[in-house]
């Protein structure tokens, strides 16, 4: 069985998607890894950086992306008529080994999550709200990624900023998780506020089953060479060395690099549309050092 990493940060525009999407591709190119990535962000940024606009409409219109999964476990009356396998898109970019679980623009209603729980809890006689409500946040990405988990070296989870219910259950489900940030104070905000909820989760859950997820490293992205040299970049730095220990700062930076942006428009990672590039050569470091970590 292969591992299952969550991106994830409560601080949006910190890079998240863009080191997910080349951290897989730069597995299954250059390291010959089986890797899937799950988009959960209802921005669908990883789906569209593999992609494009008009592929995914046509998939959306299919009910070949992860909200059809969900839909299965929220309405059990309904009738399956889509897999996993039936919806992840296989090869995408052309490149062997990568693959995509397409996100949705409208993933789930929390209303009727809430109605479906409600109703399970009663039919138990569950006077707990809360544990129901832990046990399917639990379960709902783990079950989801249950009939494919043996087929990957590495699935990647990419979620959306904040900490909404799929977040909670992507970290639920994983074994480790990356935490990119900026390079300015805010991001200390953002990596703290992470950390407490992370320790909340395994709180809220330890009654009934052990979440042993752990963090693979915070990556910074989207650095200057005049930033890199400021005082606000050393006292975020040094803030997060006092908090985290130097070992879980990666050493591999993302720099900024209009590479990366222009990957973006052209629908696939700047691994692969500028290769020779700074933020390419970034990423690479990145992947082989991630690696070695595990």
């Amino acid at each position: 069985m292969g591992y299952v990493i969550a991106t994830a940060n409560m601080k949006g525009g910190v890079g998240k998607t863009t080191i997910t999407v080349n951290l897989a591709t730069c597995l299954a190119k250059n390291h010959g890894k089986r890797v899937l990535v799950l988009d959960l962000d209802s921005q669908i940024s990883a789906t569209l950086s593999l992609m494009s606009p008009i592929e995914f409409a046509k998939r959306r219109k299919q009910s070949k992306t992860f909200r059809a999964l969900i839909d299965e476990i929220i309405n059990p009356g309904s009738q399956a008529t889509q897999t996993i396998q039936d919806i992840i898109h296989s090869e995408v970019c052309n490149l062997p080994g990568l693959n995509l679980l397409p996100g949705d623009i409208d993933l789930y209603d929390e209303f009727v999550v809430s109605e479906m729980l409600h109703q399970q809890a009663t039919a138990l006689g569950e006077q707990d709200f809360e544990t129901v409500w832990n046990r399917f946040e639990r379960v709902l990405i783990n079950n989801i990624l249950k009939p494919v988990r043996q087929e990957y070296d590495f699935i990647l989870l990419d979620c959306a900023p904040g900490y909404n219910l799929l977040t909670r259950s992507a970290l639920a489900a994983s074994d480790f998780y990356i935490l990119p940030a900026k390079p300015e104070p805010l991001s200390i905000v953002g990596i703290q506020l992470l950390e407490r909820r992370i320790g909340q989760l395994k709180d809220s859950h330890e009654q009934e089953a052990k979440i042993d997820i752990k963090m693979l490293g915070i990556v910074f992205s989207m650095c200057s060479g005049n930033l890199l040299n400021g005082r606000y970049y050393k006292q975020v730095m040094h803030r997060v060395v006092e908090d985290f220990g130097v070992e879980k700062i990666c050493r591999a930076q993302i720099p900024v690099d209009v590479n990366v942006a222009k990957a973006v428009d052209s629908f696939m990672p700047v691994v692969l549309n500028a290769p020779q590039s700074g933020g390419s050569r970034a990423f690479l470091q990145l992947t082989q050092e991630l690696l070695e970590k595990l």
